[in-house]
């Protein structure tokens, strides 16, 4: 609560300073109504204007020539006033839920001008800065938990609710205003290198060009924010499972598999290997009638011969064959894909992710062939794992 109070304390703060100074035009107002905090809507209009209206001023200084030009004493002040309210502000609220950008020209316009600007006697403008753009109709500020999209040439902003994050994205949650219907944005994690980078966009290009129902659907790539929109999901697998594992058939649970082996067959018949296979990267939907099964998180997918799968890729994959250790994931291949899912069914299966608490014969002996260390001796198709998975669930219902 005393977290929630300083930064409404900041936000008052910050207003009282601005009406003080005289920057109180609502004028923009319109552009930040997506701001759910109604103090921090104000600012940015109050802020908007004021920059507007300084930067209106000095465009009349401009264009400043081969010596600079004068730019006058008091509204230098002013600007100085915005600039350095601006700057505090956006730190304040950094690791908040109201973190906030700036738009790129006008953040660059801002350093720029913080160079030259002087709190007396006036500025000298610099020699040839050119005319500035005025901003009538696109916000300056927007929210870092926030999605932009165009809908009739005007930029629309849906504010985002976190849903989680893995080692190289963070997910959001957001409500198309247009649809009305809620989406999800993966957007990359800032420190990511080039080759990182890279990899996240090529897990959007592969799924992509994937058209199968058991395939979490992706929409469009946003290169400026390396970030992309796919379809919204109810649950993981995981969630589920521990929500449902006490009253789920044996129906249901076969249900399930049977979707992921056609959902595997699906990537293996692209000569496609998912590597990062796990409860959490398995994705449900729920329907009034059925519940259907997808396959998401593919930022570890190898596609044979890929250059972005490097030999010194971190082992990662919560099931993954631990072979793969001294292996290395540039040799990882169908047998270790049939490791990660002999350990997955195993888990529809029971709900248990304690393998040594998992007692029933014949899924003890479905596990011990598919994750055999001899991997002559695990299933070598996916038709003989099927095989194995239906022969499993006859034999448990044998033991009802």
């Amino acid at each position: 609560m005393s977290f929630r109070l300083n930064i409404d304390n900041v936000l008052e703060t910050v207003i009282r300073e601005l009406n003080n100074n005289g920057f109180t035009s609502f004028e923009y107002e319109d552009l930040y109504g997506n701001i759910g905090n109604e103090k921090l809507k104000t600012i940015f209009s109050w802020l908007h204007g004021g920059y507007i209206q300084l930067f209106r001023t000095m465009n009349e200084r401009l264009p400043s020539g081969e010596h600079g030009a004068h730019f006058w004493a008091e509204p230098s002040r002013s600007l100085i006033f915005l600039i350095e309210l601006t700057i505090t502000l956006q730190g304040n609220l950094k690791k908040t839920e109201w973190a906030f950008s700036i738009d790129e020209y006008y953040d660059s316009l801002i350093k720029q001008c913080r160079d030259f600007l002087s709190n007396s006697g006036g500025s000298t403008i610099p020699p040839h800065m050119e005319r500035i753009v005025l901003c009538y109709v696109e916000p300056i500020f927007q929210l870092t938990e926030s999605i932009a999209f165009s809908r009739e040439s005007q930029p629309v902003f849906a504010n985002l609710k976190g849903l989680g994050e893995g080692s190289y994205a963070r997910a959001f949650r957001y409500t198309d205003p247009f649809y009305q219907k809620d989406f999800v944005v993966k957007r990359a994690k800032p420190d990511l290198n080039e080759k990182e980078l890279q990899r996240f966009k090529r897990e959007f290009e592969e799924m992509k060009a994937l058209h199968s129902p058991y395939i979490v659907e992706v929409y469009s790539y946003n290169e400026e924010k390396h970030e992309y929109t796919m379809e919204l999901m109810d649950l993981s697998l995981e969630k589920y499972i521990s929500m449902n594992n006490q009253s789920m058939t044996l129906q249901e649970r076969k249900n399930i598999i049977m979707q992921l082996l056609r959902a595997f067959g699906y990537l293996h018949s692209k000569c496609i290997y998912h590597r990062d296979i796990s409860p959490k990267n398995v994705l449900l939907k729920q329907y009034d009638d059925t519940l259907v099964v997808k396959l998401s998180d593919f930022g570890l997918v190898k596609i044979v011969e890929s250059d972005l799968t490097s030999e010194n890729t971190e082992f990662k994959g919560s099931l993954n064959d631990p072979a793969l250790k001294t292996e290395g994931f540039a040799n990882y291949g169908f047998l270790h894909e049939v490791y990660a899912m002999t350990l997955l069914f195993a888990y529809v299966m029971t709900g248990k992710s304690n393998w040594a608490k998992i007692d029933n014969p014949a899924i003890k002996a479905f596990m011990n062939k598919g994750t055999n260390p001899d991997k002559t001796k695990r299933f070598q198709t996916l038709d003989e794992l099927a095989n194995a998975v239906k022969a499993c669930f006859a034999e448990l219902e044998h033991q009802k």
